[in-house]
C-alpha cells in the first residue's frame, strides 16, 4: 500500500492521484499490489531466494556472508525463486543475472519466516535526508579540507543545475514546460547533480515496466512479475560500458535519443515517453527532494546558499553529499563507517517491523534482501545447479551464517572529467578502467544502486 508520508505543499497531482494512475490507467499497473513475490511475503510460508556470487569458496572458508549496501541498504542482494515440482523456477531477474553473469555461481537460501511478512520495501530515492542526517552525524571523520572539498563540489552542482532544478519543481506545482526541452535541460543536469540520473532512469524503468505490451512482458506477467529486461536492455543501450560499471549517474539521454531508445524496444511506447518524463520525474523531484514543510511553487535554488539549502531540500543535499563522498580518495577508508550506521538503522527498524526478507520498493520488481540480524527466522542456504529447462536445484548445503558486517566494496574514484557535458562516453570508460575495482565483493553482484 502507498506509503502515508507529508508532501511538498502546491504539488499538482497527489500521492492518491499518482497511484490511481499507475494502478489502473497502465497495462501492468495490477501488479503494483498483485504481484508473486508480495504475495509470497504475505504468505507467511518459507521463502525460496536465489542470490549469485563470484566468490563461493571464501564463504565456505570463512562460513561468514557478509551484505551489500546499494539500493538494499544492508541486506544481500537476491531474487525470488518459484519452489515447483520440476525445481525452483528463478523470476526474471534471477534469470537475466544467471544469463548476463555465467562466472557467478547461484545459491539458493530458504528463509523460514517467524509469521506473515509485511510488504514494505525500501524505496532508495528516498534516503536522501538519512544520507545527510549520518554525514552530519560523522563529520569529523573527514578533514577540514575534505569537508571543504565536499561543500564545494554540492554547491558548485547546485548552481550549475539550478535553473532546471527550479523548473521541475514549477513543473511539479502545474507548470507544463514542452517535454523536448524539459529533457534536454534534464540530460545536461545530471552532469551536475548525478541523483538526477537515478530519478530519471527509474522513472523510465517504471513507464517501460507498467506500459509494455509485448509478448515477453505477457508472459512474465502472467506470472506475476514485472518485466526486468526492459529497463536492463535500455541502460546499455544507453551508457557505454554500463555493462562494467553500472552507474546511473551517466545516464542522461537527450529527447532525440531518448525517443530513439524507447522506440527501438517498443515503438507504441515512444510518443508519451517525453512527457510522461517531465511530469513524473517532477513530482518525484519535489517529493524526495524537498523537506515536506516546503512549498514546491516558491522554493528557488537560484543564489541559495548551502546552509538554507540543507533545510529546504534535505533530500536532494544528502544525495548529492552521499555521491561526493564516494568520489573522495579515502572513501575506501570512510566506506564502513557512514555505510554501517545507515546499515544499523535499517536492521533496528526492519526487526521492529518483523521483516526478514527487504525488497526494493520503487515498484515491486523482485529485488529483494535478507537481513543478516533477524532474530526471529530460520535461513539455510545451498549451492544450485541449473537443469536445461531453467530451474535451479540445490546440490550442496553450505555451513555459513550471516554476519553483520558489510561486504567490502567501493565505487573508483569518479573522474572529474566526467562532469564536464560533452565528453565522451568512451573516454569515461577508458579513465575508470584505470581505477581497479577491488576483489572483494563476496556479496554484491547484481547490485543496482
Amino acid at each position: 500500500m502507498p506509503v502515508q508520508r507529508r508532501l511538498p505543499a502546491s504539488l499538482a497531482e497527489s500521492e492518491s492521484d499518482w497511484r490511481h494512475y499507475l494502478e489502473c490507467s497502465t497495462p501492468n499497473g495490477w501488479l503494483i499490489q498483485n504481484n508473486a513475490m508480495t504475495e509470497a511475503l504475505v504468505s507467511g510460508k518459507p521463502m525460496y531466494l536465489l542470490h549469485t556470487t563470484k566468490d563461493i569458496d571464501a564463504i565456505r572458508i570463512s562460513r561468514q556472508l557478509h551484505v551489500s549496501t546499494g539500493c538494499l541498504v544492508g541486506a544481500l542482494y537476491c531474487s525470488p525463486l518459484v519452489n515447483q515440482r520440476e525445481g525452483l523456477r528463478p523470476h526474471n531477474l534471477g534469470a537475466y543475472l544467471m544469463r548476463t553473469k555465467p562466472s557467478t555461481r547461484p545459491m539458493v537460501f530458504e528463509v523460514i519466516p517467524d509469521a506473515p511478512i509485511r510488504p514494505k520495501g525500501v524505496d532508495y530515492l528516498h534516503l536522501g535526508a538519512i544520507h545527510l542526517r549520518t554525514y552530519e552525524r560523522y563529520q569529523s571523520f573527514l578533514t577540514p579540507a575534505e569537508n571543504d572539498q565536499l561543500d564545494h563540489a554540492v554547491l558548485t552542482g547546485l548552481r550549475a543545475a539550478a535553473v532546471f532544478l527550479d523548473v521541475a519543481l514549477r513543473n511539479a506545482a502545474g507548470r507544463a514546460t514542452p517535454a523536448p526541452e524539459f529533457i534536454d535541460q534534464l540530460s545536461d543536469a545530471v552532469a551536475h547533480v548525478p541523483f538526477l540520473g537515478y530519478l530519471y532512469f527509474e522513472v523510465l524503468s517504471e513507464y517501460l515496466m507498467l506500459h509494455s505490451v509485448t509478448p515477453e512482458t505477457k508472459t512474465y506477467a502472467q506470472a506475476g512479475e514485472l518485466n526486468n529486461w526492459l529497463y536492463k536492455r535500455l541502460a546499455f543501450a544507453a551508457v557505454d560500458g554500463m555493462d562494467q560499471l553500472f552507474d546511473l549517474a551517466r545516464f542522461h539521454p537527450r529527447y532525440h535519443r531518448l525517443v530513439q531508445l524507447i522506440e527501438g524496444m517498443e515503438p507504441a511506447l515512444g510518443p508519451g515517453v517525453a512527457e510522461y518524463v517531465r511530469r513524473r520525474l517532477s513530482h518525484l523531484f519535489a517529493r524526495t527532494a524537498l523537506h515536506p514543510s516546503q512549498d514546491a511553487a516558491s522554493v528557488t535554488f537560484l543564489g541559495a546558499d548551502l546552509s538554507t539549502l540543507r533545510n529546504v531540500a534535505p533530500g536532494l543535499i544528502g544525495q548529492m553529499v552521499f555521491r561526493e563522498i564516494r568520489c573522495m580518495p579515502r572513501y575506501q577508508q570512510l566506506y564502513h563507517c557512514f555505510e554501517k550506521a545507515k546499515a544499523l538503522e535499517a536492521w533496528d527498524y526492519w526487526n521492529s517491523e518483523g521483516i526478514p526478507t527487504p525488497f526494493n520498493g520503487t515498484l515491486p520488481k523482485g529485488e529483494i534482501g535478507i537481513n543478516p540480524v533477524y532474530p526471529r527466522s530460520a535461513v539455510r542456504v545451498w549451492t544450485a545447479e541449473q537443469d536445461s529447462k531453467g530451474s535451479l536445484h540445490p546440490v550442496e548445503e553450505v555451513s555459513a551464517v550471516f554476519t553483520p558486517h558489510l561486504a567490502s566494496w567501493w565505487a573508483p574514484p569518479r573522474q572529474r572529467e566526467r562532469r564536464i557535458a560533452t565528453a565522451d562516453s568512451r573516454v569515461e570508460v577508458a579513465l575508470r578502467a584505470r581505477s581497479p575495482i577491488p576483489a572483494q565483493r563476496a556479496s554484491i553482484d547484481g547490485i543496482s544502486a
